[in-house]
């Protein structure tokens, strides 16, 4: 096929194995891991666990990414459209809440396929970066009951630098209305686990609380009331980023406090994370 559905629009030519794009993905989805996973919201990992299926590759290249070995190194197993379906199955089987696809842009239509051969009962949760393009969300529309992407950045020429995502506040921002045009509002049950709706995440970086601040201005003047948003402060040097300056060391009690205080005078409802859960411990084993 050549390539065009994430929002770097490389014309690439892939195949089921190879692929010439940014991604440098094939077309058959790539899996580092299948398991139920306990490190996410509250009402989204609940007491049995989220269905995480963590794809390997990326649309992004973060210098600091937490999941480095799978996202950068592109570490995992190939799967067929069949044996992607079984894990949703198996996840479903296992008791999770619901089927965590998370990092799939580049897969997207092999996704939309294993959904159709075996759609779970449960709520099907996309965990996604944030740069995500019109043609993703057209494919996963009606499909999606909830969306959990990131907001990283309130600064263009920050994100061309880190993360290499050009035009990154834009494509987010509207990502994230189209997000909300499908869900609507957020909508629990009665044990108070998510099952429709949009959670914008936020990682805080070291020295960088600016940025941070920015985020939390644009999803209040953008998306009031409609959004849960999640604070997080779990980052780690990792990858790339244990060679930067900059981004070499957790942040500090003082950084966090100052985003989270301007969360609060936000309004904005949703997380917040402790400072302990800034530890490589919660960075999953990757079985491939």
């Amino acid at each position: 096929m050549i390539c065009n559905i994430c929002p770097r629009n490389c014309s690439a030519y892939r195949t089921e194995h190879s692929g010439e794009g940014f991604c440098s993905m094939g077309t058959l989805p790539v899996v580092a891991r299948v398991a139920p996973h306990f490190g996410e919201e509250p009402c989204v990992s609940g007491t049995r666990g989220s269905g995480t299926v963590f794809f390997s590759g990326c649309t992004m290249k973060c210098k600091f990414c937490q999941n480095y070995e799978i996202s950068t190194l592109r570490k995992g197993t190939t799967l067929t459209i069949g044996e992607l379906a079984d894990c949703y199955k198996r996840l479903e089987d296992a008791g999770c809440h619901n089927i965590n696809l998370v990092t799939a842009d580049h897969f997207v239509p092999a996704v939309v396929k294993s959904l159709e051969l075996y759609k779970p009962k449960i709520p099907i949760v996309y965990n996604c970066s944030g740069y995500t393009s019109p043609k993703i969300l057209d494919m996963l529309s009606g499909i999606v009951d909830v969306y959990l992407p990131d907001f990283k950045y309130s600064d263009d020429k920050l994100a061309a630098e880190l993360s290499q995502a050009p035009g990154y506040v834009r494509t987010a921002s509207a990502a994230i209305q189209e997000m909300i045009f499908q869900t609507g509002l957020p909508e629990f049950d009665g044990d108070g686990m998510i099952q429709k709706g949009v959670i914008v995440r936020h990682l805080i970086l070291p020295s960088h609380t600016r940025n941070s601040i920015g985020v939390i201005d644009i999803v209040r003047r953008l998306f009031p009331n409609q959004v849960m948003f999640s604070l997080m402060c779990q980052y780690v040097p990792w990858g790339e980023a244990k060679n930067d300056k900059k981004l070499n060391r957790k942040i500090t009690k003082r950084e966090y406090d100052k985003v989270k205080h301007e969360l609060f005078l936000s309004g904005l409802d949703g997380f917040t994370q402790d400072l302990s859960s800034a530890s490589e411990d919660y960075i999953p084993d990757w079985d491939f």
